[in-house]
């Protein structure tokens, strides 16, 4: 296999740690060290090695630094568009270049990681019960808001596989589908795979080219750097959607005769922890719903006109109204392939967060996932409709 980037000369080993970064001095050592300490309590042969994006903080030299109890380690500078995909392809090859059993990516930022992850993740890969396991964190009820509202829904609900968190950014990866990522063309790594794309991507990509549904870890909490959904998180958006919406088109003939749900096996308990607080600035996601709405109003698509007016109004958008709505950009994508139709979504993800945040305000994390769940079985019911019109009339 020709490699993309340049992976020096590595021993054969059991596992691989990755760990793509772009600015994480702060952080970097301790995901490193921690790494280190859950290979060797596995009793296993490791390499860490870090993908770095150019960083300009010491980032490298922090993790260079750290102390990795004689696990060897290697930092690259990977080659292709910037982003976290073209990170961990340069870490996919090196993984595969190292014959590993097992890759497992470990995202720069985290606060949270303990050694007993790298035994969670990589057990049921070691184990041949699955070539793919995706993180399961306790998280706060407004962290990952693109997850809760589009990713985890829409995926369980196009391919009847159930994983909480598809784009979790803590995976392992098995020799086999690390074979299979690599082999895609190289357009792939054009896309918005290259960025955060790519969380998806694979996600998507096991679940329908793997012979073994995936696992879910159960991993705690995770403390990593929040960002909030009104100010920060408009690049991933759109990133990550385009992405799935590609992927829909692309697994079509697989997921049209899909119609129920299969709950995947969770590997290990959660332990008892308190996960951190988020506030989220519900009166900037309301105004920033309303204004985009009126400046990107999608004049291509037909929406219901109390839908649209909900959100001039009020800047919120409730589960059914956002269902109707993916549903019919999904559509829309896939007639002209183009990123502003993504885009002109994101006026309703403002929404569709603001009212969330606002209906479950008095609501523990445990109440507020039964929200999201029953939006899952929205998506779920409202399937039918939208794979008549997804196959006639596009």
């Amino acid at each position: 296999m020709r490699y993309f980037n340049d992976i020096p000369d590595v021993e054969k080993c059991d596992v691989v740690v990755g760990i793509p970064s772009f600015n994480n001095a702060t952080t970097i050592a301790h995901v490193a060290r921690t790494a280190a300490e859950g290979i060797k309590k596995l009793g296993l042969k490791g390499l860490i090695v870090n993908s770095d994006g150019g960083s300009t903080d010491g980032t490298v030299e922090a993790f260079l630094a750290s102390d990795t109890f004689e696990v060897p380690k290697f930092s690259l500078r990977y080659r292709g568009i910037p982003g976290k995909g073209s990170a961990v392809r340069a870490l996919f090859e090196t993984a595969h270049k190292a014959r590993a059993k097992v890759f497992i990516m470990l995202d720069s930022d985290l606060r949270s990681v303990e050694p007993w992850w790298i035994e969670r993740m990589a057990r049921p890969i070691l184990e041949d019960r699955t070539d793919y396991v995706t993180p399961l964190y306790l998280r706060h009820k407004y962290d990952g808001t693109i997850t809760n509202n589009v990713c985890y829904p829409l995926t369980s609900a196009l391919y009847g596989v159930k994983v909480r968190q598809p784009i979790g950014g803590d995976f392992a990866v098995g020799s086999k589908l690390i074979e299979v990522f690599l082999t895609k063309p190289e357009k792939v790594w054009q896309s918005n795979v290259a960025r955060f794309g790519i969380d998806i991507w694979m996600t998507t990509t096991a679940i329908n080219e793997s012979e073994k549904l995936p696992v879910q870890a159960a991993l705690g909490a995770k403390v990593h750097d929040v960002k909030d959904p009104g100010k920060q998180l408009q690049g991933m958006f759109v990133q990550v959607v385009q992405t799935l919406f590609e992927l829909m088109i692309e697994y079509q003939d697989r997921w049209k005769n899909v119609n129920d749900l299969i709950d995947t096996e969770v590997y290990g308990e959660q332990p008892a922890q308190r996960v951190e607080e988020i506030v989220v600035d519900l009166k900037n996601l309301k105004e920033k719903a309303s204004k985009t709405l009126r400046e990107r109003m999608p004049s291509r698509i037909s929406l219901r006109r109390e839908l649209l007016e909900s959100i001039l109004e009020n800047g919120t958008l409730d589960s059914e109204g956002w269902v109707e709505t993916v549903y019919e950009f999904a559509l829309a994508y896939k007639r002209e392939r183009s990123e502003e139709i993504v885009l002109d979504l994101l006026p309703f993800y403002f929404a569709r967060v603001a009212d969330f945040v606002e209906k479950t305000m008095d609501m523990d994390s445990v109440e507020a996932e039964k929200l999201i769940e029953s939006q899952l079985q929205l998506f779920m019911q409202l399937k039918e409709p939208f794979k008549r019109r997804w196959f006639v009339d596009t």
